[in-house]
């Protein structure tokens, strides 16, 4: 199973990230799968986790919590192509085998509004979605390539 992370850079561009094993750590350390040198990201935030066909995600009792499709979890939970996966201030869409073919930000994949409600204001731990700003980066790890693409998001 090919199972890749994508990132949307502001200018409209992606980035994809491969999981390199079956059982990958995202976190802030320089020693993570994946390492995302920003404050806000758990030096160890979460784990993803390969087992036969299932694909499953885990938060590692992070201080800002993992969130998918824009709801936080609490338990290890199944993710599947096409999911929206928030860590900290970054948001990635799940690619599975190709799927889905196409990759949009989630910005676009919010569904249209119908008509207007009366709505209480999201809780800001809630609204994760509207990333890639005041990334306040953790300049200990400079080496990271993904340090680099940040620069342009």
């Amino acid at each position: 199973m090919d199972v890749k992370l994508i990132i949307f850079k502001k200018d409209g561009s992606r980035k994809s990230f491969p999981l390199p094993s079956n059982v990958s750590v995202i976190g802030r350390r320089h020693d993570c799968d994946l390492c995302i040198p920003l404050m806000p990201v758990s030096r160890r935030h979460c784990q993803i986790s390969l087992n036969k066909d299932t694909l499953k995600v885990r938060d590692l009792d992070s201080r800002n919590g993992t969130y998918l499709n824009g709801k936080q979890i609490n338990n290890e939970t199944t993710i599947g192509a096409g999911d929206y996966l928030t860590i900290g201030p970054l948001t990635f869409l799940l690619q599975i085998d190709g799927q889905p073919k196409e990759v949009v930000p989630p910005e676009q994949a919010k569904p249209a509004k119908g008509p207007s409600k009366q709505t209480k204001p999201k809780p800001k731990a809630a609204a994760k979605e509207d990333s890639f700003v005041d990334l306040e980066i953790d300049e200990s790890d400079k080496s990271d390539s993904f340090l680099d693409m940040l620069k342009d998001v």
